[in-house]
This record gives C-alpha cells, sequence and structure tokens, in this order.
C-alpha cells in the first residue's frame, strides 16, 4: 500500500478473471483502499481451495484487498484459462495462471484436450504472453508431471513454480521454442542437493515483445552447504581391514565439516539479519566393507556452530551388484535404455529375453516363451490372476492329445523328443500360438466370472438359510413369505421328504433350485441336515473332473432326496410354481399361514455336493 500511482491498466474483463471472487475486480482500483504495487498471484498445492465453499489462504487476502488471486480453476472437466489483460503505453502482456491442481488430473485434461488457453481477438501477435504455473516439471511418475511439451507454443515465458531448485535465469524449450523461468523456493525447506543453490528472486523487465530478467539474490536466507564422500575413492586412506579405519574416517568428516563451516563463512552477505548458524550436510559413502561411526557423538562438537547438528552426517551405500555371466540378462542395459526405447519395452519381451539367455536347467521345454509372455502380461496389467495357470493348463492338455494321437512310447527319451518338436512346430506358427494364448484368457476370464457368480450364490444362500430359520422358530407370528429368483448355482443340497423323490435340477449359469413334488392333500415334514462348513471352490470343481478335450463338455446330474424323520420343528415347503397354502398337522399349521414360492431355494443335503460343471443349461426353469 501506498501514494505511488500505478502506471499500467487492465484491459480484460475482470468478472471473469476473477469470477470467483467477493470482490471480481483488482485491488488497486477500489475506491477503498490505496494500492501502491499490485500483487497477482495463483495457489499452489499447499494452499489449494479446499472444503464446502472451495477456499484457501489467498481468498483471505484477497478480500482482505491485499492481492488480486487468478488462475482458479473450478471445473474438473475442462479448463478455460483466460487472460489478465495489462498495458503500459505500448507494451501490452496477457498474464495466464493456472493454480495448483493434481498433477495426473491436470496430465490426463491435457491429453483429452480438455485445457484451453484463450487469446485475444485483436492483435494477438502483439501481446507479450506470460503463463504462471505452479506444478510438478521434474519427472516423479508416469503422470505426476506436466510435460513442458504440454503447453502452447505462442507463450513467451513460462513462470514455473512448485519446485524448489532455484533456476530463475531463463532457459528455452528447444521444442516450443519459449522460455521457462523456475525460480525455485524462497527457504531450505529439506536437506537436498537442489535447495543448496543459492536463492534468488527476478525482476523481470518486458518491453514489446522483448524481456530481460534480473537476478537478485536473498541476503537473509540461511546458508545450506553440502557435500558427497566416497570412502572407496581413497585407498590411500582408508583400509578396510585396518582396525584403526573408523577413527580415520571420523577425522575426515571433521576435516571436510571444518571447510564447509569456512565456505559459509566467507559467503556470508553482511546482512545483518541473515542467521549465523549454516545448515551443513556431508553424505558418506560407505560401500567397499567400512563401517559407519557414532553420528550422536559426532554432532556434539557442532551443537554451538550448525543449525542442524544431528543431520550433518548421513551415511549411504550402494547394493552391491553380483556377479552375472555372460549369459545372464542385464536388466541394468535395459533399465538405462533412451526414454523413446523404455516406452516399448514391455513385460511379455522380458520374459521371452529372460528364457531365451537363461541357463538350460531353467529353460522351458513344454511351454513357450511367447505365450508364457503374454500370460504374464495378463497377469500384470489386467490382473488377471488365473491367466498363467489356464495356460499352462491349456498347453499341457494340448500336448497330451498330441502324443496320444501320436501313440508315442512310453519311454521317457522318446516323450521328450516328441515334446520338443511339438513345442518347436508351435513356436514357428506364431497365428496357432496366439490363438491358444487367446484361449487361455478366456478360461482365465471365464474363471473370473464363475467366481464372481459363485460369492453371489453363496451370499443368496445365507440370506436363504436365515429366512428358513425365522420360519421354523417357536414364535407364534406368521411365517413369512419368501419369493426368490434363485441366482445360486443349485449345489444340490435337498433336504429330505418322506416317501417322496425329487429331481434337484442345476445350471452353472444360473440355478433354479431344488423341487419337491408334493400330494394336494397332505404337506411333508423336513429335518434340515448339516451344511458342510467349507463349500466346494471352482478350482476343486475343476480338479475333480477327468481332463476334457473340449471346456464346454457338460453333464446331467441329478439326485434323491433323503427320507428323514424328524421330532425337530416342521418346516413345510410347497414346490409349485403358484402360491399354495401351507397346511401340516402339527404345530406349525396352527400359525397364520401364507404363501411362499420355492424358485431359488437351495436346500441342504450332506448326500453329494453338486458339481457346477456337471450341469446343463437345458435345466433352466421358466418363470
Amino acid at each position: 500500500m501506498g501514494d505511488r500511482p500505478v502506471h499500467f491498466e487492465i484491459l480484460s474483463d475482470q468478472a471473469v478473471n476473477f469470477h470467483f471472487s467477493k470482490f471480481p475486480w483488482v485491488n488497486y482500483q477500489d475506491g477503498n483502499l490505496n494500492i501502491s504495487i499490485p500483487i497477482f498471484s495463483i495457489h499452489g498445492n499447499h494452499d489449494d481451495p479446499t472444503g464446502a465453499d472451495a477456499l484457501c489462504a489467498l481468498d483471505i487476502l484477497s478480500c482482505a484487498g491485499l492481492l488480486n488471486h487468478f488462475g482458479r480453476s473450478t471445473s474438473v472437466e475442462k479448463i478455460d484459462i483466460s487472460p489478465v489483460l495489462l498495458r503500459k503505453g505500448r507494451t501490452k502482456i496477457a498474464l495466464y495462471g493456472l493454480g495448483a491442481i493434481p498433477d495426473e488430473r491436470l496430465y490426463r485434461m491435457f491429453v483429452n484436450k480438455q485445457v484451453t488457453m484463450l487469446r485475444p481477438k485483436e492483435d494477438e501477435d502483439s501481446w507479450f504472453n506470460l503463463f504462471v504455473i505452479h506444478q510438478n516439471r521434474s519427472k516423479h511418475g508416469a503422470t505426476n508431471y506436466i510435460p513442458e511439451q504440454f503447453l502452447d507454443d505462442f507463450i513467451n515465458l513460462v513462470v514455473w513454480g512448485h519446485e524448489h531448485e532455484c533456476k530463475i535465469a531463463p532457459t528455452q524449450n528447444e521444442q516450443q521454442r519459449f522460455y521457462v523461468s523456475q525460480p525455485g523456493s524462497s527457504v531450505v525447506t529439506s536437506l537436498s542437493p537442489g535447495e543448496a543453490v543459492k536463492k534468488h528472486i527476478g525482476l523481470l523487465h518486458v518491453k514489446g515483445k522483448k524481456m530481460k530478467m534480473q537476478k537478485i539474490p536473498l541476503e537473509t536466507v540461511r546458508s545450506f552447504h553440502m557435500e558427497d564422500v566416497v570412502l572407496a575413492d581413497h585407498p590411500d586412506l582408508f583400509n578396510p581391514d585396518n582396525p584403526k579405519v573408523t577413527q580415520a574416517i571420523q577425522a575426515f568428516c571433521m576435516e571436510k565439516v571444518e571447510m564447509m563451516l569456512d565456505n559459509a563463512e566467507r559467503e556470508r552477505l553482511g546482512n545483518p539479519r541473515q542467521p549465523e548458524k549454516p545448515l551443513i550436510r556431508l553424505r558418506v559413502d560407505y560401500t567397499g566393507g567400512f563401517e559407519p561411526f557414532s553420528v550422536h557423538r559426532f554432532s556434539q562438537k557442532y551443537v554451538d556452530r550448525i543449525a542442524n547438528p544431528k543431520d550433518i552426517i548421513h551415511f549411504f551405500r550402494h547394493r552391491e551388484q553380483k556377479e552375472k555371466n555372460d549369459s545372464d540378462l542385464n536388466f541394468g542395459k535395459l533399465v538405462s535404455r533412451p526414454a523413446s526405447e523404455g516406452m516399448t519395452l514391455r513385460v511379455e519381451d522380458l520374459v521371452k529375453q529372460y528364457f531365451q539367455t537363461a541357463e538350460k536347467k531353467v529353460q522351458l521345454s513344454l511351454l513357450t516363451e511367447r505365450g508364457m509372455g503374454e500370460a504374464v502380461q495378463e497377469f500384470v496389467d489386467k490382473e488377471e490372476k488365473d491367466a498363467i495357470e489356464e495356460l499352462v493348463k491349456f498347453q499341457l492338455e494340448k500336448t497330451q492329445r498330441f502324443l496320444k494321437e501320436r501313440r508315442t512310447d512310453a519311454e521317457e527319451e522318446k516323450i521328450d523328443e516328441e515334446v520338443r518338436r511339438f513345442r518347436e512346430s508351435r513356436r514357428k506358427n506364431t497365428e496357432e500360438e496366439d490363438e491358444e494364448v487367446r484361449e487361455a484368457m478366456t478360461r482365465a476370464r471365464a474363471h473370473r466370472s464363475e467366481d464372481a457368480i459363485l460369492a453371489s450364490a453363496s451370499s443368496d444362500e445365507e440370506l436363504m438359510d436365515m429366512g428358513m430359520k425365522v420360519a421354523g422358530g417357536d414364535s407364534d407370528d406368521s411365517l413369512p413369505s419368501t419369493r426368490s429368483r434363485g441366482r445360486g448355482r443349485a449345489r444340490g443340497r435337498a433336504r429330505g421328504a418322506r416317501g417322496q423323490n425329487s429331481t434337484a435340477r442345476g445350471s452353472s449359469q444360473r440355478g433354479r433350485g431344488n423341487t419337491s413334488q408334493e400330494s394336494a392333500t397332505s404337506s411333508r415334514t423336513y429335518k434340515p441336515v448339516s451344511v458342510p462348513a467349507k463349500n466346494m471352490s471352482i478350482v476343486d470343481a475343476f480338479r475333480s473332473l477327468k481332463p476334457q478335450p473340449s471346456w464346454n463338455s457338460s453333464k446331467s446330474y441329478s439326485e434323491d432326496i433323503i427320507d428323514v424323520d424328524s421330532d425337530l420343528e416342521e418346516i413345510s415347503v410347497v414346490p409349485s410354481k403358484v402360491n399354495q397354502r401351507l397346511s401340516a398337522p402339527s404345530s406349525l399349521s396352527k400359525r397364520s399361514s401364507q404363501s411362499q414360492i420355492s424358485k431359488g431355494v437351495d436346500f441342504d443335503s450332506d448326500e453329494d455336493e453338486f458339481d457346477p460343471f456337471k450341469s446343463t443349461a437345458t435345466s433352466r426353469r421358466t418363470k
């Protein structure tokens, strides 16, 4: 604030630039404020808008008239960046801003062309375009940063926030042809190499389309000095076999720390507001059989001279690489490939290359490298947990059929020779091998679908069992009516009916449950039979079958209902598809009778467990 006049004017629509603010205009045009230096700011990732009203710290400063908060986006589907247009004399600046957004989201929006930078309609080439952004510039992951190539090429200068290393001097992007200035953090926030660079701010001079960045060092920042030491690089000073090598290393580190303290004292700028104690960091690589010394005892000597005495020494060592044979796969070379090659590196390529270069004892003798690589790729990328297992089963079945057709003698050597020939023929026929992989992946996906259906059926059975328990209670309340479509797998569990037979029908896709036939004049009583603690899983059911040449083979299955006399409470089950009255001579018949439909009810039996792979689609009931 002050009495100095502001010499530039704003030409853009302020209601658009500050549409989210309670005061949608620049502060220096407010009659209640006396502003001499207008400040325009975007928000960062530590003060991004949150909460029900999406407020941040800059909103408080903006409402107080201390700065102008711009570059805020409220949409997660599309971002239109409208510039703040400023003019002073013949120089015109289009100030673009984009506050901090999660990098993965913004990366995806750039890829999907959902970020648009609007330009002035009149004399668009006469504007100096300045873009302020606060995102990851260095690559922290596949999509956890914003590449400079995403930005439009009409920009003249990008002021890049968020990164802490000071690179205030503008550097040109060779592809987009704009310049990037990275001011960095104003204070040291971590003991890392990027923070050891001297801190500066920049004063940008713009005239027409020309610019000049004036670097101004910060004089009140605590100085920070950092150095690395590799003990293995000094064999003349340190011998791991020497019993006094630890004392020698400690003396060497003390000498290094003293040198950094001297450098810090010489580089002091003489500002009385600058902190006296510097930050010192010495990273020691003790790879090669050396042992670290006590850091706490070492730090006691510098409590009064260094601001971070407990963090002066940082010991680390590189993981020693095991010696590999020439035939082993060198993953280091694969990792150090150029970025253009690394983008095309796939899991199946690594698997194939590994098996091709592996020792003879771990070579594939039945499976092919191509098929195994595809299966691993499905397992990794699509989380098909049965992909590898189904591929092994499929190729094993195919090899067994081949040996049976060839009528190979039961001699190990002849079998191995035939298997080797068959494998080589499959390797040459890539189309057939691809078909095998697709068939195995279809099996894996079918297994996953079967598991999901089975889990749903299990939950339905539990609910149905609970309903049956309620129906057989001692309460005098009316028997609840149950109406279910039976999404279960019809496992063939049944309660016995006295002197009556029934056919249990089911389907591997959607079972209607078991039904029992009953005369209209009398009712039957049933005794609940204990249910096995563990149901048969899909894998157990598959293993119980003999190998079949076709995946879609099916068998019909029927089961007789057990005839059991019981003194327990009687439960009447009406098998008809239409509603019937429950009637029984027992105490249950005295209760209020209600209609009940037995569709989809799975009854329990300990005779046999139903095999889901033996049911047929023809056993489905129509509604």
